[in-house]
Order: C-alpha cells, then sequence, then structure tokens
C-alpha cells in the first residue's frame, strides 16, 4: 500500500470518536497501514498535536481497549496523529492543512497521497470540498502530486435534487474514481456475503427467481426511538434515514444478477439496474403497499414538533419489474422503538405443487425459508420441514444453522475497519456510485410524493408497528 495522508474532517465528532479512530488504529495493529502514514484531525476546537494524540489515545482505550496487548503499539501509533484547528467555511484554515500536510510529504514540490474523510454534517460538504480546491488540494488538476480520494458520509443529500446538487460539487472537484460514498451496512460481514452465498452455491442460485419463491422480507428494525436526534429526524424521518440507504443497498444485494465480473464497476452496474427496474410508487397503488407510522410519544421527544408528522416507521412492498422477478413482492419494514433490535432478510420458497403432510394451509407452517441474520446475531439458517416423532405423519419446521462467531476463530474486521480498508486500496465495490445514489433518492421521492398529506398511523413503544395488510385492507 501507498504511503498517504489521511485528513480527517471532524476529528472530534462522535463517529470520529467510535469508530474511524479505534478503527484506524485497529488497521496500524495488524500491520494493515503503510510503513509511512499521518493522520491529520480537523476541528474549530484550538487543540494542538498533543491534545489531538489524548483524545485519541482516549477513545482507542474507550473504544477498542481489548486491543491495547501492548502500549507500545499505542504509543507508535499516536506519534503519526496530527491536528490542524479550522472552521470549515473559511479557506484561512486550508492554508494552515495544506502547510501541515508538506511538512510531511516526501519532498517540497509534493504533497504526497491524500485521503480526506468527511465526518461532518452533511450541510459542510459543499465549504469542505469548495475550500479544498482553492487550496490547491482538490482532485483535479490540483497543485499537489500523487493521489487524491474522499470518502463522504451519508446522508448524501435530502432528496433527489439535493443529491444531485451534492454530486455536482463533489464532480467538480474530483473524479467519480476518487469518490467513496461510504454507506456502513455494506461492510457487514453477512451483507458481504449474501453475493458469495448467491453466487459461489449451485443449490441457491437455479431457486433464486419467481418460479421458485414466493416472497422476500427485509426487516430492520431498532428497540429504541430518536434519542438525542430530534432535529435531524424531524427533516429526515425515517425514509430517508434508513430505507434510502441501508434498505434499498440489501435489497439490491438479494435482487441483482450476477455480475461480469468482481469489479467494482461491474457489481455496480448490476446494482444500478435493480433500482432501475422497481416499480414506480403512484397515487393509485402507494397506498395499498407503503404505511408509515409514528411511536407513541415521539411528539414528546427533545427537539419534536408537537404536531410532527414526521413517520419513524415504514412498511414497503417493493416489486421488481424484470424478467427474474415479476410479480414476486418484497416486504420491506424498518423502525424505531420496535419490539426487539434485529436486521434480517426472510427469503420464503413455494410451497410444493401438492402437500401429502397435511391442509393446503399448514403448507405455510413449514415453508422453506432461507434466513439471513445481520445484527443482533450473524447467522445465515435454512428452515425445512421434518416428521415429527411419533405415531402419526406430521411435520414441524427446523432449522440448518451457520454462526460466524462460531465457524471462525480468527477476528473478523469491522464494517468501518473493512470500509476505511477498501478505500485506502482503492477498491469501490462496497461504496455507492453516483448514479446508484440519485437512483434510490428517485424512489424515496417518489413515495414521499404520492403519499403527500399522509397522516402516519400511531403504534405502541415496542410493538411491531402497524401492519401493512390491515391497515391497507381498510382503505
Amino acid at each position: 500500500m501507498d504511503d498517504f495522508t489521511f485528513v480527517l474532517f471532524g476529528a472530534k465528532s462522535d463517529l470520529a470518536s467510535r469508530k474511524l479512530i479505534p478503527s484506524l488504529y485497529k488497521l496500524a495493529l495488524w500491520g494493515q497501514m503503510p510503513e509511512r502514514y499521518r493522520i491529520i484531525g480537523v476541528a474549530r476546537s484550538e487543540l494542538d498535536h498533543d491534545g489531538f494524540s489524548t483524545l485519541a489515545r482516549n477513545s482507542i482505550e474507550e473504544h477498542a481497549s481489548g486491543s491495547i496487548t501492548d502500549v507500545s503499539h499505542l504509543e507508535t501509533f499516536c506519534t503519526n496523529l496530527y491536528y490542524v484547528p479550522a472552521d470549515f467555511t473559511k479557506p484561512g484554515g486550508y492554508a494552515a492543512l495544506r502547510d501541515e500536510i508538506e511538512k510531511g510529504a516526501a519532498n517540497d514540490s509534493s504533497c504526497g497521497n491524500l485521503l480526506f474523510y468527511l465526518s461532518t454534517p452533511p450541510g459542510l460538504a459543499p465549504h469542505i470540498i469548495d475550500n479544498l480546491e482553492k487550496a490547491g488540494l482538490g482532485g483535479k488538476g490540483g497543485t499537489c502530486n500523487g493521489w487524491r480520494k474522499i470518502v463522504v458520509e451519508k446522508p448524501y443529500g435530502f432528496d433527489l435534487e439535493t443529491a444531485r446538487e451534492l454530486n455536482a460539487i463533489v464532480g467538480s472537484v474530483f473524479h467519480e474514481e476518487q469518490i467513496y460514498r461510504i454507506d456502513h451496512y455494506l461492510g457487514k460481514e453477512p451483507v458481504q456475503n449474501i453475493l458469495v452465498f448467491r453466487f459461489s452455491n449451485g443449490m441457491f442460485e437455479p431457486l433464486w427467481n419467481r418460479q421458485y419463491i414466493e416472497d422476500v422480507s427485509i426487516t430492520i428494525a431498532e428497540d429504541f426511538g430518536i434519542r438525542t436526534r430530534g432535529a435531524y429526524y424531524e427533516k429526515s424521518g425515517l425514509l430517508r434515514d434508513i430505507v434510502q440507504n441501508h434498505g434499498l443497498q440489501l435489497l439490491a444485494s438479494i435482487v441483482m444478477e450476477p455480475p461480469v465480473d468482481l469489479s467494482a464497476e461491474a457489481v455496480r452496474d448490476e446494482k444500478e439496474k435493480v433500482f432501475r427496474s422497481l416499480r414506480p410508487f403512484t397515487k393509485d397503488n402507494v397506498r395499498h403497499n407503503v404505511v408509515l407510522g409514528q411511536y407513541e410519544g415521539y411528539r414528546e421527544e427533545k427537539d419534536v414538533a408537537s404536531d410532527s408528522m414526521v413517520e419513524t416507521y415504514g412498511a414497503i412492498r417493493f416489486y421488481v419489474d424484470n424478467w427474474r422477478w415479476k410479480g414476486v413482492p418484497f416486504h420491506m419494514k424498518a423502525g424505531k422503538n420496535l419490539a426487539k433490535r434485529v436486521t434480517e432478510i426472510v427469503i420464503t420458497f413455494k410451497c410444493p405443487p401438492q402437500n401429502f403432510f397435511g391442509s393446503p394451509e399448514s403448507c405455510n407452517y413449514t415453508a422453506n425459508q432461507i434466513i439471513i441474520q445481520i445484527q443482533p446475531e450473524e447467522t445465515i439458517a435454512i428452515r425445512f420441514g421434518t416428521k415429527r416423532p411419533g405415531k402419526e405423519l406430521v411435520t414441524d419446521p427446523v432449522f440448518m444453522k451457520f454462526d460466524y462467531k462460531g465457524s471462525f476463530e480468527h477476528e473478523k474486521m469491522t464494517p468501518y475497519q473493512r470500509l476505511l480498508l477498501d478505500a485506502m486500496a482503492g477498491d469501490q465495490m462496497l461504496f455507492i456510485r453516483q448514479d446508484t445514489v440519485e437512483s434510490s433518492w428517485a424512489v424515496i421521492d417518489g413515495i414521499r410524493e404520492s403519499l403527500q398529506g399522509t397522516v402516519p398511523e400511531t403504534y405502541p413503544v415496542h410493538s411491531w408497528g402497524p401492519d401493512i395488510q390491515a391497515v391497507t385492507r381498510n382503505q
């Protein structure tokens, strides 16, 4: 791997403290960082290098304490930490940043290889990108030698219009191959394993179509509310916060066609085709396929309007109008303050043409399923029917389960560790491309526009939210 400088904007953010700095430390501990690297934190606070090192050390001790088996490794890591105070909206701090970058460059005529990470509120991204360009640190025709990369956190825009605007701003300073739009869900091992599970096992791929699959359910449930994110949630809501990114990316992984190879562009081409194949939502069909909810007590949360119409729950029935999936419903349920915390995908297969072991309705009891759980456990289970012990010929469902934790002894990478390593190496497969960002926002905008003025159904805390079948049946 090339020597490089990692520039962390928002160095004092919660994300930097909990995820990014501990992840960089672990990568260095495992020997996954180059021989020469520097990490420059940038934030508004007036800190010096030693102050930032102390913050980083505290962060690692709190969030990666089990990794500190030799204090010398931590001390070595901290010697590579530097800090530049800056107001992200003003050019002055970027001149100081450039000076600090040049101090560590191989020679005075080169700024070296640079990876910028925007761990900042989305509204600051245009300011940062514009000022990087003015300081000669941009990816197109900058005055520095070496490669340039930029990692941008979600939310990537607020709707299709703002996503296009942000794409235009980033694209004016960086080439698309230099831009890494990150969604940490794509770094999770079970999500990565969906492609392997589908395309490396001959027993599954022939059945992965409308002839054999009855329906697919995707659940992204959290058992807590919005906590301290009231101001953010009042602007976003559940559809923008979860469905536009995590939900649609999981759907694409299940639906996509086999890529021609495992290159980033081939995989991302197939995902983009999925979004273009989704049946559009209209005022005529949306009320039969979408239910929005709001948990009881949401309006009493801090920074939430007393008459808020923001959704904290969504149940959506998608249809993919292509040759493989035509007619198969994809049920997506996501929400806050639901019965338990779980993210899983359930693929339910059609019943055999003739049921010898009970009434036709009993097939639902033992229907074959593939259950991919992403959290809290990381498992893949296959559900099938078998004979119950005893005289009568009665079937019961049983499970065969693969568990990541029990099957592999070596320590696995966290999502941010994996995605940071890929960004350093220049692998964009697990990052989101410009056209896919815009296509996914077009889906969400279509739902929101078709449901304009709809009052979310109220649901009890720690329930499973409004039932889409019951609500749409009464409309």
